[in-house]
């Protein structure tokens, strides 16, 4: 239980998928201006990751990892090239759930956040994760802590700097920072603060 606390705290603060490898960059730029629609990408971020990570290692150690059809009695084949063209499918049902269930309880939610919705099934950091779950070799309850923790880990992320864009609304930033130029300084000092934990997890 030790060790998958130590993997969770990890995966949300040490090695944070945003802020540690810089993956999913794109839509936390663009939907971290409100909080309201920060909270509803990271929450829907946390239930793809949960359940797409998971997902991938049944299907990689049951289907495309080496001699993995031997219960098939074909422990010869190797299916793993198929690896990212089916992790990508997955990715994109589990993101087509989320965006009927938002559309369907939180019609403004699903309006704010536009396109950048359908755009999680492209998101590199949900990608990345379930790579990073295969390279590591985890098992599948560490993958299912592992992806709960990395979309955690994302949505404070996200959280955070939309808290501070709402409070830089209010500051004077210099006319040629405005916009994109002072929230890519500010996810740079995010990052180096993260760092604070790089002696606390595994």
């Amino acid at each position: 239980m030790g060790d998958l606390f130590d993997l969770f705290f990890n995966s949300v603060f040490v090695g944070n998928i945003l802020l540690a490898y810089f993956l999913g960059m794109c839509s936390f730029v663009a939907v971290s201006k409100t909080l309201r629609t920060a909270v509803g990408l990271g929450l829907a971020v946390v239930f793809v990751l949960t359940i797409t990570s998971p997902a991938n290692w049944l299907i990689y150690h049951l289907l495309l990892a080496p001699g993995a059809l031997s219960w098939a009695g074909l422990p010869e084949v190797d299916l793993n090239f198929l690896k990212y063209i089916t992790f990508i499918a997955t990715i994109a049902a589990m993101v087509q759930v989320v965006e009927m269930i938002i559309d369907r309880y939180s019609p403004t939610l699903y309006t704010n956040l536009g396109v950048f919705l359908p755009l999680i099934a492209v998101n590199c950091a949900i990608l990345g994760t379930s790579l990073f779950m295969v390279e590591r070799h985890y098992t599948f309850t560490e993958s299912v802590v592992f992806g709960f923790g990395s979309g955690t880990g994302w949505m404070v992320a996200i959280i955070t700097m939309a808290a501070i864009r709402v409070k830089m609304r209010y500051a004077h930033v210099p006319h040629g920072l405005k916009g994109f130029g002072i929230t890519m300084i500010v996810s740079g000092l995010m990052a180096m603060s993260f760092m604070i934990f790089s002696g606390m997890g595994t």
